[in-house]
């Protein structure tokens, strides 16, 4: 649930309206109790019990992707060229060795 978060919260970072998260879990709510025939007081609690640990997680996450976007810009900005393309290189081959499923993330040409 925090890797869904964490992705959520980069994408979330990129919207430049304001969000009302509470809105989304009674838009969701309604939404599941008239596409679920069996919704019933159970699916309702664990619904409520998800969506409550989903807000306060990104909650949390809400304005890190911006100091962390700018942090990366300055440490990037420090290294010349060469070891920039080292590095992002490297770093490729260790994110898809370590996450496979990661290459999903980006678009093949």
């Amino acid at each position: 649930l925090q890797e869904e978060c964490d992705v959520l919260s980069l994408r979330m970072a990129k919207y430049k309206g304001t969000m009302n998260l509470g809105e989304y879990k009674a838009v969701m709510l309604a939404s599941l109790r008239s596409l679920c025939k069996d919704w019933g007081s159970l699916h309702e609690v664990s619904w409520t019990w998800l969506w409550e640990n989903v807000e306060r997680m990104i909650k949390v996450l809400m304005g890190k992707p911006a100091v962390q976007e700018a942090a990366l810009n300055k440490f990037f900005g420090a290294m010349d060229e060469k070891t920039q393309n080292i590095v992002r290189r490297e770093v490729y081959v260790k994110f898809f060795a370590l996450a496979p499923a990661g290459q999903d993330y980006f678009k093949q040409s």
